[in-house]
């Protein structure tokens, strides 16, 4: 049992955290970082500012629902309330073998995070704690119940106490609490509150029942049926308003046979595998192979959204994002609905692919990160799009729903950060790893273990189950299975390795020695599992007679581009489709290929040879191609045969252009030159553009890049959780202020003079007595005299000292050494050797007992 100074029992909060130990100070501190901020300067502080509001609010809402049920049986019993009372509340007349075995660890968590205090004989519950928690007409409590009796008749007339006395056959009293007393005693007792309800009528019966398990309120008028009348009359409903009634506490326990939860939950439920897998199942290899498909098209996705953007995407709009009919344009360009768009793009902006370029005309593209990631091996890229998402606060299921204001949450928005996104999606992995490999969950019984978890946090404000933790739950299975960590809905191999730490390692905080991977241990570790499932990139296409292209998997860079480039794409899926037409035929000329370079290259590639009608394809655009030649004069058109000219003059589709001949060969245009290539290329033609020296201009994508661009930094939920070096660095300090504030001191008597040498105290002035009146105060002479001796002796002494800011404070030193007007001791409070001016020493006072 935790005791105070002196081996009594603790008094408050602050004697309980001083009876404890380094580790379990530590640990306190690890499970509410907000203590941390900034740290307290003793034991007294941490006490005071552990029972704060909000982080009172904070530590519940972390809380497990059976170790919250305990903190709100804790709420509805006598303060302080014994180990066996609150089991009581929590297993009921009948036992439950289930909560006697889980209550010790729910009572070890409370106590680990200063939500209750006090040995198992007198337990309590920080004060805001209780107020949170417990029943008052404005704020129900979570277990149904009411007011106590004492709290019910609060102002009720010692002749209306008297009466209800009579009703339940009880003898009159002299004063009202010992009537209150007597009236408590008949609902605590069982076997006499049976005899009173064996009395009442069925009808009296049926309202108790509608108000046992709460809410405890019914409104009644002013003439009340006879069972309402009845049941008031002893007591058994009192009044809270004047329209008002309540069921007092002690006769809703009684009829809820001690109990003060319906339905106590001491164990979390199973995550059940979904129901056409119980029996069967998908088996491993075919759920692995499933999601690095799903892998690869990721990777694919990534790319193309960013091939789309290339030459500088949409706009960022004023208030920040893309807009909705952007947003539509970039789900046409992938072939994807608007939410799964959304996920993709929001996907490379937390993996810092894309980013505003930050231009006066904002507009998105990919950063310079985008061409180092497409360095990387596929694995890695994928390693690297799995773990920004893992770790990335932005969540794309908002995007399109609205704000508190109304407003419509746009993609790339600055409105999409959820905290708690992290940690649910880390979580709901977790939790699809503890089934079977080859097993996909059921939703329903995952959602209920993630709110048997965190209940506040998955408590909406009507109680819905569509609160944030849930669809971010729904969320993470749905881009889980986009993204390639599950396949068929359960979790991969190399999900799993994403998942697991490295024995001995800190998180996943150990970054990698790979260059330019940039990916953490975890990282490399699924890269590695995802690599033997990833299809090795092919060399070759089959060329077929319709002038297509089919790639059976993957293709090297420089394959892919060309094709890119010569031919558009049909059809994707497992195998690719390009199509050659003359618009893309032409448009790899325009991009500085000759037709031989196209046939070479074609015959390399191929398996099959390369088809007579595509042969002859190439060369019928590369014979048009450039026969016109338009450049700035505005514009004008080139050509050596007079004939072409003369009938694009005569082409009532060329009026739009307003050619004019300046010469037999020379048309001009008032159209720019790039309105003119359309024009004829939209007429049958295949110009080419030339600069002003007459060489034919190669038209290449010119791709835009943003600034070097850091990926968004996660919005934590709450304060950091610290590392075990700033723990024992906390404790340390939290323990010597501690030591300063509650050491046992001598008496200090007052200076017989309250002045002092000229200059010898001039830095301690009269701020330091208004800033802290507890400092002690010794004339210069006594305060050198009293430190040397402790120089000599090696003793600790007590010290008031106001730095350069006026700040003033107590210490417990360990002089060293005097000289020059400075003292150089040992600073218990600051856990380190300091030096401090004796002038800004207000004075000194030697420890009853020497901590040292």
């Amino acid at each position: 049992m935790p005791e105070g100074t002196g081996g009594t029992p603790p008094r408050t909060l602050a004697e309980a955290l001083r009876a404890q130990g380094d580790d379990s100070l530590a640990a306190l501190l690890h499970a509410r970082p907000d203590l941390l901020n900034p740290v307290p300067g003793d034991l007294s502080q941490l006490a005071t500012r552990a029972g704060t509001r909000a982080s009172v609010v904070r530590a519940l809402e972390r809380l497990d629902r059976f170790t919250l049920q305990t903190a709100e049986a804790l709420a509805v019993a006598p303060e302080p309330a014994p180990y066996a009372t609150l089991s009581a509340l929590l297993t009921g007349d009948e036992g439950d073998a289930r909560i006697e075995a889980a209550l010790p660890a729910a009572v070890r968590t409370l106590r680990d995070r200063a939500l209750i205090w006090g040995g198992d004989d007198r337990l309590r519950l920080v004060r805001t704690a209780r107020e949170l928690l417990a029943p008052s007409p404005t704020h129900p409590s979570p277990t149904g119940l009411g007011p106590t009796v004492a709290e019910a008749t609060a102002g009720m007339s010692p002749g209306r106490l008297q009466e209800i006395l009579a009703a339940a056959w009880l003898p009159s009293t002299h004063d009202p609490v010992s009537a209150v007393a007597s009236l408590t005693a008949l609902f605590t007792d069982r076997t006499r509150m049976a005899a009173l309800l064996d009395t009442a009528p069925m009808e009296a019966l049926s309202i108790l029942d509608r108000l046992v398990w709460g809410p405890p309120y019914g409104e009644v008028t002013s003439s009340p049926t006879p069972p309402v009348r009845w049941l008031r009359d002893r007591g058994l409903l009192l009044p809270a308003t004047t329209r008002t009634v309540v069921l007092p506490r002690e006769a809703a326990l009684h009829l809820r046979a001690g109990r003060a939860h319906r339905t106590p939950e001491p164990v979390a439920p199973d995550v059940a595998p979904r129901a056409t897998d119980a029996t069967a199942g998908s088996r491993p290899g075919i759920v692995d192979s499933t999601a690095a498909g799903q892998a690869y098209t990721a990777i694919a996705t990534i790319e193309e959204l960013a091939k789309d953007w290339n030459e500088g995407g949409p706009s960022v709009l004023r208030a920040g994002g893309l807009s909705v009919r952007d947003l539509k344009r970039t789900a046409t360009a992938l072939d994807v609905t608007e939410p799964v768009a959304a996920f993709w793009v929001e996907l490379a902006y937390a993996a810092g692919l894309l980013a505003g370029d930050g231009e006066p005309d904002e507009r998105y593209a990919p950063t310079p990160a985008y061409d180092d990631w497409q360095e990387l091996p596929a694995p890695e890229r994928w390693a690297r799009l799995a773990t920004a998402w893992l770790t990335a606060t932005r969540t794309a299921g908002l995007v399109g729903s609205q704000d508190t204001k109304g407003r419509t949450l746009a993609a790339l928005g600055p409105e999409l950060d959820r905290g708690a996104a992290p940690e649910v999606r880390r979580r709901v992995l977790e939790l699809l790893a503890t089934l079977p490999e080859g097993m996909a969950p059921d939703p329903e019984s995952l959602l209920a273990r993630l709110r048997w978890e965190r209940p506040l946090r998955g408590a909406s404000a009507a109680g819905r189950p569509d609160d944030l933790r849930s669809r971010l739950a729904g969320w993470t299975l749905n881009e889980a299975e986009m993204l390639g960590l599950t396949g068929r809905g359960a979790l991969s191999s190399h999900a799993r390795a994403l998942l697991t730490p490295l024995p001995g390692a800190q998180g996943d905080g150990a970054r990698t020695t790979a260059p330019g991977s940039g990916l953490s241990s975890a990282g490399l570790r699924a890269a590695r599992a995802l690599a033997p499932l990833l299809p090795e990139p092919l060399d070759h296409v089959l060329l077929q007679a319709d002038l297509t292209a089919v790639a059976p998997g993957p293709l090297l860079r420089p394959l892919a581009e060309l094709l890119s480039v010569a031919a558009d794409v049909e059809s994707k899926g497992g195998a690719t489709v390009y199509r050659f037409t003359p618009a893309s035929v032409r448009r790899a000329l325009d991009a500085g290929r000759s037709a031989t370079d196209l046939h070479e290259f074609l015959r390399a590639h191929s398996r099959t040879p390369v088809p007579q009608p595509l042969a002859y394809l190439i060369d019928d655009v590369a014979r048009k191609h450039g026969h016109l030649r338009v450049g700035s004069a505005s514009a004008y058109v080139r050509c050596d045969d007079e004939a072409v000219l003369d009938e694009i003059v005569a082409d009532k589709r060329s009026q739009g252009m307003r050619l004019r001949r300046l010469a037999p060969t020379v048309l001009a245009a008032h159209a720019d030159p790039a309105a003119l290539l359309e024009g004829l290329r939209a007429m049958g033609f295949a110009p080419a553009a030339e600069s002003a020296e007459g060489d034919v201009l190669i038209t290449r994508a010119l791709a835009h890049r943003t600034p070097p661009r850091a990926a968004p930094v996660p919005v934590p939920d709450g304060p950091p959780v610290p590392d075990a070096t700033l723990l024992g660095a906390a404790v340390r300090a939290i323990r010597a202020g501690d030591l300063a504030a509650t050491v046992v001191r001598k008496p200090v008597p007052e200076p017989s003079k309250p002045a002092s040498p000229a200059g010898a105290r001039s830095a301690a002035p009269a701020a330091s007595a208004s800033a802290n009146s507890d400092l002690p105060r010794t004339t210069s002479a006594e305060t050198l005299a009293t430190v040397q001796a402790a120089a000599m002796t090696g003793s600790s002494v007590w010290i008031g000292y106001v730095n350069a800011d006026g700040a003033a404070s107590q210490r417990v030193i360990a002089p060293v050494r005097v000289e020059g007007g400075y003292v150089t001791a040992y600073d218990h409070t600051a856990d380190e050797v300091r030096t401090y001016p004796l002038h800004r020493i207000t004075g000194v006072a030697e420890l009853a007992d020497d901590p040292a």
